[in-house]
């Protein structure tokens, strides 16, 4: 009888169910996050609380087996948040303890080829986040950037801004799922926040942000209007560069 087991869609909590997997010898297995479960009339439902220790072990038992360029790969990979990613990546993993040889690199195999897709979109998205965050500085003298990537890049992108951005407080926040980094001059923090019903992430509001920073809005869509000649105007090229969907977050596409 094939068991789900749920976890708390944290990269810790999937590494645990995989030590449970490997513990108890199970082979027929569905991997689901606690929130997103189906319910299988086959199947046995348990959900597998969060370990330290244990994904530690997983972790540590990887790193015998793969470069940081594989590593990087799963972790990329699962914060894709594709559909069944977790059992994509069972499959990996059990191929990789299974192999002698180092599979990271061959795109002869079914599964590590899906793996390096995932992971090159996630990376396209990462990159992306980096240069088209724009921040809005409020009332409370705080950098505040809202954005909604297609993957969970947050993680993936703290470093550079912690180093971009290292002498102002900001928060970045994912508006899609509902969580942000906060840097406080010394350490970037995960944080969840309640907004007012009504807030709209693409608007800057005086109400919430200081009149500089709309002064300053202001002087940047007069500066890229005048510098934007409709002559040489290519938009197909500057769509490709610049995806309509990023637009509402970016100060100069404002009307």
């Amino acid at each position: 009888m094939q068991k789900v087991l749920t976890y708390d869609s944290s990269f810790e909590g999937f590494l645990s169910v995989v030590f449970k997997i490997y513990e108890e010898k199970l082979t027929d297995v569905d991997i689901q996050e606690i929130d997103k479960v189906q319910q299988s009339i086959f199947g046995e439902v348990e959900d597998v609380i969060s370990s330290k220790e244990h994904a530690d072990r997983v972790w540590k038992g990887l790193k015998k087996k793969l470069t940081s360029y594989g590593l990087n790969q799963m972790y990329y990979s699962f914060l894709s948040e594709e559909s069944s990613v977790e059992n994509l990546l069972l499959d990996y993993i059990r191929q990789v303890f299974n192999s002698k040889e180092n599979i990271e690199k061959d795109f002869s195999n079914i599964t590590v080829l899906k793996i390096s897709k995932i992971t090159k979109s996630v990376g396209r998205e990462k990159h992306r986040m980096e240069a088209f965050v724009r921040f809005r500085l409020t009332k409370d003298d705080l950098y505040f950037a809202s954005i909604e990537p297609d993957f969970n890049v947050l993680p993936l992108i703290s470093k550079h801004f912690k180093s971009r951005y290292a002498d102002q407080k900001w928060m970045i926040y994912d508006s899609k799922r509902k969580y942000g980094l906060y840097y406080n001059l010394d350490t970037v923090e995960i944080v969840a926040m309640e907004f007012p019903k009504h807030f709209d992430f693409t608007k800057t509001s005086s109400d919430f942000f200081a009149n500089e920073e709309l002064e300053f809005q202001e002087l940047w869509q007069n500066y890229f209007k005048s510098t934007n000649i409709e002559s040489r105007k290519n938009m197909l090229l500057h769509v490709r560069h610049v995806p309509k969907r990023y637009w509402k977050y970016l100060s100069e596409k404002q009307p």
